[in-house]
């Protein structure tokens, strides 16, 4: 890993080093904070959390090989395996863990060439950021977030995965407060930052749609010098957005930018489109499901576009787009197909949802859950949900809600639908049987905190 040697790191942390003197100058060969994955000379990140303290597994990770640990403490005989000297343990002391493993991403990332696009938003992150790292993949070698690796702790453990032979990082950054995209946009410092929308999620903390723009737009102060901004042209927001450091934002989704046309709606096979820019024409056949998509790929193209990828790369790239796990995820199983749309949801996303939902064939259930985080208004919000399905574009032929604020939802969709209200995830599987028919066509979403990937992974067995 470029330029983190222990004594760049003890200097990069602001700790103080402990352990052989000869060892200063190695490099490491990785980083976590994951005891069960470290390997032989990585660095391990001792973090307290609210279960686990990474201090009482410093023992397992000198015996694989560790090179250096980072801790909030100094080491005994104790910590080290049988037969190991203090004296012959690398250690680096500071305060704080947690923000040392910051100061030494924001460090690695200022020692590389690497390109870094910078994601957030209120709805689309991670579906955005799918479809341009499968784009800028037709032409560069890229990195980009796993999982839910975007906050404060996973945006570090992202940065310190990037290697030399990386040419472009797509980084997801969420937040749910003010500060909080400084912090991370500090450590990733883009080159392009994308905001896909500024819609309601996270009300709790940040109070206003106009709170949310101000929080996301933090990462403006942190562009690398000549960064540009690509913004969503669509959103009643962002388009009044004129200059970013004397510079225009790049849109999509509008006409003043990439946007699409001719769009041809192929259910669960995704969608055909052609998207304009001021430069050209493109062919678009996204395999991806949902009408949002489109606006994904818009997005895409306007990045491609800044880092040079030709026609040919970008409408490969958009073709070899694949969804993820919770994200839209169709699942056939023997008795059903589910729509996995499980990882996150608000208002605007669990209406998405419905909307491709009500596109299938055959009896369409819907089975969705609390959405946390949207402060005052939060039983509207859910309830807005509801009143939707006045509208036969949302109204699924069977509604199932779990939750205290799911009821919102119930209440909402009045009488035009067959619906069930359940407590908890557990009620509604022992009634399931009574609920779901073969060959239903069921989606599921809700919040994170709800857990509904164990409905999925029931629902799949069948």
């Amino acid at each position: 890993m470029k330029d983190l040697t222990l004594k760049n790191i003890e200097t990069a942390v602001s700790g103080r080093y402990h352990g052989p003197q000869a060892l200063l100058e190695k490099t490491i060969d990785g980083a976590c904070l994951d005891s069960r994955l470290v390997q032989k000379d990585w660095l391990f990140f001792a973090t307290k959390g609210e279960k686990t303290n990474g201090h009482n597994f410093l023992k397992q990770i000198y015996e694989v090989g560790a090179l250096c640990a980072i801790t909030e403490r100094e080491l005994t005989s104790e910590d080290l395996p049988e037969g190991m000297k203090i004296e012959d343990a690398a250690y680096i002391q500071v305060s704080d863990s947690f923000a040392a493993l910051r100061k030494l991403a924001a460090f690695y990332r200022s020692r590389l060439s690497v390109k870094v696009v910078g994601i957030t938003g209120s709805v689309g992150k991670t579906s955005t950021k799918e479809m341009i790292a499968a784009v800028l993949s037709a032409k560069y070698r890229v990195l980009k977030t796993e999982k839910n690796f975007n906050n404060a702790v996973g945006l570090p453990l992202t940065i310190l995965r990037l290697r030399e032979e990386d040419e472009v990082a797509v980084l997801e950054m969420g937040i749910s407060d003010f500060g909080e995209m400084a912090v991370l946009s500090s450590m990733a410092r883009p080159d392009i930052g994308v905001i896909t929308n500024i819609g309601q999620c996270h009300l709790e903390n940040l109070g206003t749609r106009d709170g949310i723009f101000r929080a996301k737009s933090e990462f403006f102060g942190y562009l690398t010098e000549g960064g540009r901004v690509v913004l969503n042209g669509g959103d009643d927001i962002l388009s009044k957005v004129k200059d970013v450091h004397g510079r225009e934002p790049v849109f999509f989704n509008d006409e003043k930018g990439s946007y699409a046309t001719d769009v041809e709606d192929l259910g669960f096979a995704g969608t055909r489109c052609l998207i304009h820019t001021k430069e050209r024409t493109l062919h678009a056949d996204i395999p991806v499901p949902g009408e949002h998509q489109v606006i994904n790929a818009c997005a895409a193209v306007a990045v491609a576009e800044l880092l040079g990828l030709t026609t040919e790369q970008i409408e490969s790239g958009i073709r070899g787009t694949q969804v993820i796990e919770g994200r839209g995820r169709v699942i056939k199983t023997d008795r059903y197909t589910l729509v996995d749309d499980c990882y996150n949801a608000n208002p605007v996303s669990m209406k998405a949802g419905l909307k491709l939902l009500c596109r299938a064939s055959g009896r369409r259930v819907a089975v969705l859950g609390d959405m946390f985080e949207l402060g005052t208004d939060e039983k509207q919000l859910h309830r807005s949900v509801g009143e939707a399905m006045a509208d036969a574009e949302y109204r699924p032929d069977v509604l199932v809600c779990i939750g205290d604020l799911a009821a919102n939802i119930y209440d909402g969709a009045g009488d035009k639908v067959e619906k069930y209200l359940f407590a908890d995830k557990e009620a509604f599987l022992k009634e399931k049987d009574a609920i779901l028919k073969e060959k239903d066509v069921i989606l599921l979403k809700a919040s994170h905190g709800m857990a509904f990937p164990t409905l999925v992974e029931k629902l799949s067995l069948e």
